[in-house]
């Protein structure tokens, strides 16, 4: 069972060469001017094109190589764009293809994941982008790594699945285990129907410094209880499930805090690299724990 790319050749290059070209653009040039959690043993990445958000993922999967050396199995939760409901989506079998080849799936501990409450339903992740995107990094800095793809949806349950997801990793001494959680940040402008302060420039910086820096002070807290809830009663999240998720896994691991590695947006990056304004704008967060 082989799960083919959705988004290759929108978020990411098609092609080997060009694929391989972007992940070595992305990747950070200068040292990392935090302390560094020691191990990691997980990240929060954001999951735009390459082009917006790929230099963030990029720092949390180089923070990871730098810190913990080798990784056996990237545990990763998606956000649901599309799956709307129901239990946390395992895609338990088989691999994922990219333009770098096939990421094979832990089967074994996909297996034991299921037995925790997940689901095993491959077909949700078909046009689902919040994951693959993820997937190139982590075949380029470790190329031999084994991965469990989980999307999820809202459900209630998900600080609980977390957890136990947390402690189901810490009890297992013969691999190298890191949860990943992917999401963006707040959806703001005409574009995405949210604009409480309006549309100018000091509404974008709001949604920047005080919307999005409610998510990112929870999550680093490791305020795992309150993610979903701010997230709803504030859009400052498109997969709020999964970050909470994230941070009780990572807490059940010993975690005792997150460190920001990086906040932008895509107004911003749209600014730097074209020189073109926008009312729209999206958050973009990297984070380890």
């Amino acid at each position: 069972m082989i799960r083919k790319p959705a988004v290759a050749g929108q978020f990411y290059s098609a092609s080997r060469s060009g694929c391989l070209s972007e992940i070595e653009e992305c990747l950070p040039k200068t040292s990392f001017s935090v302390e560094l959690p020691k191990p990691i043993v997980a990240g929060i990445v954001p999951h735009a094109g390459w082009v917006f958000s790929g230099d963030l993922a990029a720092m949390v999967f180089q923070a990871v190589q730098q810190v913990n050396g080798s990784v056996d199995t990237f545990v990763l939760f998606g956000a649901s764009h599309r799956f709307g409901s129901g239990l946390p989506a395992v895609y338990d079998k088989g691999a994922w293809e990219t333009p770098l080849g096939l990421a094979h799936i832990d089967e074994d501990l996909a297996a034991k994941i299921l037995a925790l409450g997940g689901s095993a339903k491959p077909a949700a992740h078909l046009g689902e982008h919040s994951i693959e995107v993820q997937i190139p990094f982590i075949q380029y800095l470790f190329p031999n790594a084994q991965i469990v793809p989980i999307l999820m949806p809202l459900s209630g349950s998900e600080v609980q699945f977390g957890q136990e997801v947390g402690r189901l990793l810490d009890s297992i001494r013969d691999k190298k285990t890191v949860c990943i959680a992917s999401t963006d940040l707040t959806h703001y402008g005409p574009r995405y129907g949210f604009c409480p302060q309006g549309i100018d420039s000091e509404a974008i910086e709001w949604a920047h410094q005080v919307n999005d820096r409610q998510f990112i002070d929870l999550a680093v807290r490791m305020k795992a209880d309150q993610i979903v809830p701010n997230a709803c009663e504030n859009q400052n999240a498109c997969g709020p499930a999964a970050a909470a998720a994230l941070v009780a896994a990572a807490k059940a691991r010993g975690a005792s805090k997150g460190v920001l590695l990086a906040h932008t947006n895509s107004r911003d990056v749209m600014l730097q690299k074209f020189r073109q304004h926008s009312e729209d704008s999206v958050g973009y967060a990297a984070i380890v724990f």
